[in-house]
């Protein structure tokens, strides 16, 4: 897994723990952090968060490098 790729699974863990808050205390955690949502540095946050989602769809369609080690099993022998 590259830099870029673990930087954007870390970004994404935390929009999932966001909007996680959001959905079961409604508490907005960025944007009580960053002065609310529609402050400058919130409406960034929450952008890198979306292109972090974007880039981490590559690795939904990755191929498992253990799937691609080992030969697969033949239950007929």
């Amino acid at each position: 897994m590259s830099t870029i790729q673990r930087i954007a699974l870390v970004l994404t863990i935390i929009g999932a723990i966001n909007w996680g808050l959001i959905g079961f205390f409604q508490f907005d955690l960025v944007a009580s952090i960053f002065g609310g949502q529609n402050a400058a540095i919130s409406r960034i946050i929450y952008g890198l968060v979306g292109i972090a989602g974007l880039i981490n769809l590559g690795l939904l369609f990755k191929p498992n490098e253990q799937m691609e080690r080992e030969p697969e099993a033949n239950p007929a022998r």
